[in-house]
Parts: structure tokens; C-alpha cells; sequence
């Protein structure tokens, strides 16, 4: 059961940077662009440490309070239920 949880973890975080820097790549060149709408929803389905490291490294919606701020709080939720869900076991 944790294997499968820390693979799930894996792949939505790999996810969520490759979206944010797909993303970035997208609006360099003003193509079809993710919402804003995915780019949190994959953060809150466990994405949220690949999308703090794809805001960083791409550089992309760092300016946005949204992601500045939301990202970061979406990422303490998880750890507190991680921690929550952890010790209840």
C-alpha cells in the first residue's frame, strides 16, 4: 500500500513540473496554454512539491499570489493530513 502511494506521489509531482514548464513554454509563444484551473488541481491531488519546484525553476507564475502563496499552503494541508493520516495507523 505505501509503495503504491509513494508511486502515485512520484508520478503526480513529475506531472505537475513538467505542466508548469510546459506551460511557461507555451506562453513564450502565446500557443494554447494549461489553466490555471489543472495547474492547482494537480497540486492538490498530491502535485504540490513538483509544482513549488516547476514555479521556481521555470519560473512561471511566480508573480501570481495564487500560486505564491496557495502552492506553498496546499503542500502544508497535505504534510499536516500526511502526519494526521501517519499516526492514526
Amino acid at each position: 500500500m505505501i509503495k503504491n502511494i509513494i508511486m502515485y506521489l512520484a508520478v503526480v509531482n513529475i506531472l505537475a513540473f513538467i505542466c508548469f514548464g510546459v506551460d511557461k513554454q507555451k506562453a513564450k509563444t502565446h500557443q494554447w496554454r494549461i489553466s490555471e484551473k489543472t495547474l492547482l488541481g494537480i497540486a492538490v491531488c498530491g502535485g504540490s512539491l513538483g509544482a513549488i519546484c516547476g514555479m521556481r525553476f521555470f519560473r512561471h507564475k511566480t508573480q501570481h499570489a495564487k500560486f505564491a502563496l496557495g502552492l506553498p499552503a496546499i503542500l502544508i494541508v497535505q504534510a499536516i493530513l500526511i502526519v494526521l493520516l501517519y499516526s492514526l495507523s
